[in-house]
């Protein structure tokens, strides 16, 4: 077998609340199959060539991001680094945090998909945003290692995302809006120039005197300091419950937060937690008070604090990596729907797929909320190993659950994709069309691998319609 290598350049762009930062990445990847079989393509080597410097990310007005700031920001970036965007072969761009939130995000998206050959492009709600950094971070690998549920906690400029792993799978998420610049204010005059919504509510509820304009103090900062740090340790099941515990909720709270028995960091205010410098307002934010204050809470004293990877850049994308593949010869789809590119995919847990069928639904139906970004859930792919050898019962178990949780898919009339590891497509796709109204469209493949954070292309038919080409693009984190 001959082994054939290529190097990629790779680019990740990430918009946040606070911050936008660019990497450019070389990934090698090796075919390791033969010339006369379909292609097997793994990365065996990923390394980093250029950083940007991270700037805050530049808006016109609290609800509008300056698009052409932001083009120009990538432009100059490119420059510096000596590369032209047409040497770009592929790449991801992430909107995460408040600015996804903003009203002009997916034209940015849109702008800077040109950026790149062949973009994953996804503005990303709190709980992707939570499985992303956590991925990134390098929480998803380290759960491996460990018995327990480990949480990372992305804390960025305007909220906090929780993504709880366990053996490396994603089981929880959460969100808080609680970040490092709910409260800003200018680093000469020290006078506060912006108090987020929530924050201010609290303020007026404690009686406390912060108001815009006034002359900022570590005094002034405490009380609020105090109660956000509180909120974050009740996330993860510790302490006595805030009364604001509810209100700085962003979407929900962890489902089981008594689970957790280790804790990571990432995001901007990660970098604080351990900030030696002795000034607290270098940023004109709370941040680094908020990461110092975190570092001496009840929660560094009740939880295992593990060491991760990446802090301020872990939902920088490295590079889309695509693994080309063919489906089983046992698949069912419905033609006219037919190509579909771009489709995030959504991975069940084994302990997910051995559930009765209305189980599984309910289980399906909340991790769908992971990927709804302002309210809309878009077209997804839901992805499992399946078994090798099922039973018709089997079958008809599986096929339940999965028709009853993708309802809120089928029901806005996009087709349902299901991908299997195992050789079961065909029997599953047959289930599934009755538990569909009338031609409803549905594509259901195997013999394809697929996880959480991937995206999909499905192609139209080859071999005389018996497969489908199949390329999955994983999210390369550095």
């Amino acid at each position: 077998m001959e082994k054939q290598e290529d190097t990629l350049l790779t680019v990740g762009i990430d918009l946040g609340t606070s911050t936008t930062q660019l990497i450019l990445s070389e990934i090698t990847v090796e075919n390791f199959a033969s010339a006369f079989t379909v292609p097997r393509i793994e990365i065996s080597d990923k390394k980093v060539i250029y950083r940007s410097e991270i700037i805050f990310t530049p808006l016109i007005n609290q609800q509008i991001i300056d698009e052409i700031a932001i083009k120009e920001f990538v432009a100059n970036e490119y420059h510096k680094a000596g590369i032209s965007k047409d040497n770009i072969q592929m790449g991801a761009v992430i909107i995460t945090g408040e600015t996804a939130r903003k009203q002009n995000s997916e034209k940015v998206l849109q702008a800077l998909s040109g950026y790149a050959g062949d973009f994953v492009v996804a503005t990303a709600g709190p709980d992707l945003e939570s499985i992303i950094a956590g991925k990134g971070a390098g929480t998803e690998a380290l759960s491996k290692a460990y018995s327990g549920c480990i949480v990372n906690y992305d804390i960025g400029g305007g909220t906090s995302n929780l993504a709880v792993f366990k053996n490396g799978d994603v089981v929880d998420t959460a969100c808080f809006d609680i970040g490092g610049r709910l409260i800003k204010y200018d680093v000469d005059t020290k006078k506060i120039l912006y108090i987020a919504p929530k924050i201010e509510a609290i303020i007026n509820e404690e009686n406390l005197s912060i108001h815009v304009g006034d002359i900022v103090t570590i005094e002034k900062l405490e009380p609020i300091i105090s109660i956000l740090v509180q909120v974050l340790a009740n996330a993860s099941g510790v302490g006595e419950k805030s009364i604001y515990y509810d209100l700085l909720i962003t979407n929900h709270g962890l489902s089981n937060p008594e689970a957790v028995s280790s804790v990571t960091f990432s995001g901007g205010v990660a970098d604080c937690i351990n900030d030696v410098d002795s000034s607290w307002d270098r940023y004109g934010d709370i941040g680094l008070l908020l990461g110092r204050s975190l570092k001496e809470s009840i929660l560094f004293k009740e939880r295992q604090i593990l060491k991760t990877e990446e802090t301020i850049r872990a939902t920088v994308v490295g590079a889309g990596s695509h693994t080309a593949d063919v489906s089983g010869s046992t698949i069912s789809y419905t033609e006219d729907t037919l190509p579909v590119k771009n489709i995030p995919v959504l991975r069940l847990t084994l302990e997910d797929e051995l559930l009765a069928p209305e189980e599984m639904s309910k289980r399906i139906q909340n991790k769908l909320e992971w990927f709804v970004s302002d309210g809309e859930l878009p077209l997804i792919a839901l992805a499992l190993q399946g078994e090798k050898a099922p039973s018709f019962k089997e079958i008809q178990r599986y096929a339940e659950g999965i028709a009853l949780g993708m309802k809120p898919i089928w029901t806005m009339g996009k087709p349902l994709l299901v991908i299997i590891e195992s050789d079961m497509a065909k029997a599953l796709g047959n289930s599934l069309f009755t538990y569909l109204p009338e031609g409803h469209p549905i594509i259901c493949v195997d013999s394809i691998q697929a996880k959480n954070g991937d995206y999909v292309d499905i192609g139209m038919p080859v071999a005389g319609g018996a497969v489908l080409p199949v390329i999955i693009k994983t999210l390369v984190f550095n």
